[in-house]
């Protein structure tokens, strides 16, 4: 990498050494920064599905472009109120709220457009400045570490426009602001078609896996095994000797609870220590370890919730996440969205029964209502069908699984390494350039 003749001292000790013909300006200094005050704040009424004005908000920013066909809009008496909020070509916008530096140029504008609360709009007043030169700034660990140092000790989710707009930064020549500009957009884009490429192999992955599973748990892993037809039409043929049952014939399926807290002096959530299980801790169809929320032993006792037994299978069956699939080793409770299934050993192995409801997922989820709320009740749940063998088979065709998807877990570590390691690469890429400690020739 090159690098320049001469440095000299930034004063700022995030930034460090700057090349010598740079200098350090603040935001005020070349941009003028506004935002939606409080007193012309919007009422929900008068977020409009088509209108004069698009109305911009930080979940319109995608790919640091703003989604326009996704923006609310407002009457024309609302955009002329505030001229210093409509938007033009070439504006920067960051997010101010929440998740604090989310940005945007905007560009595209087919009509008025204006902010809502939470973002600010930033634009050059100096001709020696390039608005997409402090994009790139926006996104280094400069501002970064600039926005930790002022909201140091602060638990608000907030940047101020007074501490905003006092950010100092590396300010070059607006010809190596432009090269500069055009080099990360150039470098951060291969990078990026290179993270893209690692993702898309992560979701192989995970397609492989589920084919190895599938392929596992109907046809077996003996090739010229005899077949026959199993008679249900998404199982197809199964292996001539296993037999097919409906789940209740094989295992007891129950519903969890969540205990009752209102009138009781008892908070069977304080201090617990017993796994109790929501969607929200499952996570990629892995095995359960820890919920957020733990129990205590009393809710066991005053018969509050079940403890379901080790190698119990836990099946999410309302809501959003249907269909999603987990082990606990250990005993274990759960709330009212998931159906546990505690397998008869001396039928089912638990993790032939787990392998086989993760690979024929579709056929679960064909099991359910759909009607405000998709939902697998027990009845339905018990009377889907599975496939086995003996279990001495179960176990030889388990450990095949296992291996299996430990090979492709060692690929997919692998892949997200890269992910990790380019991802770190990038952003000190555009650190390294927009401070001057690599120099930019083109």
């Amino acid at each position: 990498m090159n690098r320049h003749e001469k440095y000299k001292d930034s004063g700022i000790e995030w930034i460090g050494e700057i090349p010598n013909n740079w200098n350090i300006k603040k935001i005020k200094h070349r941009c003028y920064v506004k935002a939606r005050v409080g007193w012309k704040g919007l009422k929900s009424d008068e977020f409009l599905s088509v209108g004069y004005s698009y109305l911009v908000t930080g979940s319109d920013f995608k790919d640091d472009k703003v989604i326009w066909k996704d923006c609310y809009h407002i009457d024309q008496e609302r955009y002329e109120e505030d001229p210093y909020i409509q938007l033009q070509e070439e504006d920067l916008l960051i997010t101010k709220d929440g998740t604090i530096g989310k940005l945007a140029i905007v560009r595209g504008l087919d009509k008025p457009a204006c902010l809502n609360s939470g973002i600010f709009v930033v634009r050059s007043t100096k001709d020696d400045f390039s608005t997409e030169f402090l994009f790139w700034v926006l996104k280094s660990n400069t501002f970064t570490q600039f926005n930790n140092y002022t909201s140091y000790g602060s638990t608000i989710q907030h940047l101020y426009q007074n501490v905003f707009v006092e950010f100092s930064f590396p300010f070059p020549t607006p010809e190596e602001q432009t090269a500069i500009a055009n080099y990360i957009d150039r470098k951060t884009a291969e990078i990026d078609e290179l993270i893209a490429d690692k993702k898309r192999l992560l979701e192989l992955y995970e397609e492989e896996k589920t084919a190895i599973i599938n392929q596992a748990v109907t046809k077996g892993i003996n090739p010229d095994v005899p077949m026959k037809d199993s008679g249900i039409e998404w199982l197809g043929e199964i292996p001539e000797h296993w037999e097919v049952l409906p789940i209740k014939y094989t295992a007891n399926v129950q519903t969890g609870r969540t205990p009752k807290i209102a009138g009781s002096d008892i908070d069977f959530f304080e201090n617990g220590e017993i796994n109790w299980y929501t969607p929200g801790d499952f996570d990629r169809n892995e095995i359960l370890t820890d919920s957020k929320r733990k129990l205590k032993s009393e809710a066991f006792e005053k018969n509050q919730v079940e403890l379901f037994p080790k190698q119990s299978i836990y099946l999410v069956s309302i809501g959003a996440t249907l269909g999603k699939v987990s082990l606990s080793e250990s005993e274990a409770s759960a709330n009212q969205q998931i159906n546990i299934i505690s397998f008869d050993k001396e039928k089912i192995l638990p993790y032939w029964g787990y392998y086989f409801i993760v690979g024929n997922k579709e056929m679960v989820l064909n099991e359910a209502d759909y009607t405000t709320l998709p939902i697998l009740n027990q009845t339905k749940l018990k009377n889907i069908l599975i496939a086995f063998p003996q279990i001495k088979e179960q176990r030889d065709i388990v450990a095949h699984i296992n291996n299996e998807l430990d090979k492709l877990k060692l690929k997919a570590e692998k892949a997200k390494k890269l992910i990790d390691l380019l991802t770190e690469y990038r952003s000190a890429l555009i650190s390294e350039v927009v401070t001057g400690k690599i120099k930019v020739t083109e």
